[in-house]
């Protein structure tokens, strides 16, 4: 089975974003089904999404990032309510890193190592 990471950072201010709820969910046919959720920490990682969910077969998951109320709790008006990451994990013996670059008005993402 494939494991998960992700670690997001604040482009506008160069830090991590600590404190930023996320889901990740497994696609299930026509819908996703809630797998765990976590939020980041003082370094803008999440260790654990909750064990066995970061086990991962193969599949189509999201990862949604809260990036509306985050930004909020900081005082900013963010343009993106949230951020949602769709990917595929084809390969079980792999690691998958996706990290999400942030800041109010604009947002990247990639498949890191």
């Amino acid at each position: 089975m494939s494991t998960l990471s992700t670690h997001v950072l604040d482009t506008s201010t160069g830090r991590p974003a600590e404190g930023l709820s996320l889901v990740l969910e497994a696609r299930a046919g026509e819908t996703f089904l809630e797998l765990s959720r976590g939020v980041t920490n003082a370094d803008g990682r999440v260790k654990d999404l909750s064990g066995a969910a970061t086990k991962l077969g193969p599949g189509v998951y999201r990862l949604t990032f809260d990036t509306g109320a985050w930004f909020q709790a900081r005082g900013q008006k963010g343009f993106y309510p949230y951020v949602q990451v769709v990917f595929e994990v084809a390969a079980t013996d792999e690691h998958y890193h996706v990290p999400l670059l942030l800041s109010p008005y604009g947002f990247s993402t990639y498949r890191g190592s």
